[in-house]
C-alpha cells in the first residue's frame, strides 16, 4: 500500500520574509493521518489554524496567501512544493509572522529541513486526485489546464519581453516526475525578479526582504548574481516549482498532467477551484500495491529521535 506520510521529528528554521522583510521562525511538526497541511499563526492569541486548501487562498499578489478571516499566511508555495515533492501528506507548520521565510528563494532549504526531520509512513492509504478529463481555463492570453496522465507531469511556458529570455534561455520545460527527481531537478530553482520593478514593488510594501541571497536579480540585459544560475533553465523550473506548490492546495497529490502558459498563482488557484467544483473531471484513488502505482516517492529517511 502507498501510505500517508508525515514528519518523524519536530524541526525549526528562521529566516527573512520576502515581502515583509521581517524575521520569522517556522516549526514543522508531525501530524495525524488525514490532517493535511495546517499552518498555525503561533504569534497570535489565540493561535489561528489555516488549512492548506485552494478554498482558503485569499490573495495571489506575487505569492500564494492563505487567509482565515483577516489572518494571513503568505508565500506558502515553496514550502508546499517541498511537501508535495517529498510526498508529505500531514504536517503542522507553526509560523511567527504573516509570511513564511523565503530562505534562499527556492524549495531546497525546506527539502533539507524535511529530510533532516525524517519522513515517517503512517498506517493509512495515501489519497490521490486523479484527473479524468481535460480541463482548461483562460485569462486573456494566459491559460492553465489539467488532462489525464498516468503519473504526474508539469509543463510550463514563460514569455517575458526581455533580451535575456528572447535570446538564450529556455521558455518551456516539461518535467515528468515518474522519471525525474523533484529534489535534483526542481527544488533548487530560485525565484527571480527584474531590477526595473524593484522600486515599484517596495513602494507597494512588497519585496522589502528581497536580495541576491534569496532571488535571481535581472537588470536590462543580464543576471546580476555573481554565481549565475543553478540550472540552465532555472527561470521556467522555478515556475514549475511554484506550480507544484500551488497544485498541492488540492489537498492531495495529483495523478495527471498540468500545463501552464504564462500562468501564475491567481490562475493556478482558479483552475483548482474550477476543477474541484466539477466532480466529473476527477476522482479520489488509493493504491494497495506500491508496484502498480504510477507515482513513487523517495524512500523514507530514518532519523533517530
Amino acid at each position: 500500500m502507498i501510505r500517508q506520510r508525515t514528519l518523524k521529528n519536530v524541526i525549526k528554521a528562521t529566516g527573512i520574509t520576502l515581502h515583509g522583510g521581517e524575521r520569522a521562525e517556522i516549526i514543522l511538526h508531525p501530524a495525524p493521518v488525514n490532517s493535511g497541511i495546517i499552518f498555525r499563526r503561533i504569534d497570535l492569541d489565540p493561535v489561528v489554524d489555516i488549512r492548506a486548501l485552494a478554498e482558503n487562498v485569499g490573495d495571489t499578489t506575487l505569492s500564494t496567501t492563505l487567509m482565515k478571516d483577516k489572518v494571513r499566511v503568505s508565500t506558502v508555495e515553496h514550502l508546499l512544493s517541498a511537501f508535495a515533492g517529498l510526498g508529505i501528506d500531514n504536517a503542522f507548520v507553526d509560523v511567527t509572522a504573516s509570511e513564511i521565510p523565503i530562505m534562499d528563494g527556492s524549495a531546497g532549504p525546506f527539502v533539507f529541513l524535511i529530510q533532516s526531520a525524517g519522513i515517517e509512513e503512517q498506517n493509512a492509504p495515501k489519497r490521490f486526485i486523479r484527473i479524468k478529463r481535460k480541463f482548461k481555463i483562460k485569462d486573456g492570453d494566459k491559460w492553465a489546464s489539467f488532462e489525464p496522465f498516468n503519473g504526474f507531469k508539469v509543463t510550463f511556458t514563460i514569455d517575458f519581453d526581455h533580451p535575456l529570455f528572447n535570446k538564450s534561455h529556455t521558455k518551456t520545460a516539461t518535467l515528468d516526475f515518474s522519471s525525474l527527481s523533484y529534489v535534483k531537478e526542481v527544488s533548487r530553482a530560485r525565484t527571480f525578479g527584474f531590477m526595473a520593478d524593484f522600486e515599484k514593488l517596495q513602494a507597494m510594501n512588497l519585496a522589502r526582504g528581497a536580495s541576491m541571497d534569496n532571488a535571481i536579480a535581472i537588470d536590462d540585459f543580464r543576471v546580476l548574481n555573481e554565481d549565475g544560475l543553478r540550472y540552465e533553465n532555472e527561470f521556467v523550473k522555478h515556475k514549475i516549482l511554484d506550480a507544484v506548490g500551488d497544485l498541492y492546495l488540492l489537498g492531495s497529490s495529483l495523478i495527471g498532467s498540468f500545463n501552464g502558459y504564462k500562468s501564475g498563482h491567481a490562475l493556478n488557484n482558479k483552475l483548482l477551484r474550477a476543477l474541484l467544483a466539477n466532480k466529473e473531471a476527477w476522482e479520489f484513488v488509493t493504491f494497495e500495491d506500491r508496484n502498480t502505482s504510477p507515482i513513487s516517492y523517495i524512500r523514507p529517511i530514518l532519523v533517530e529521535a
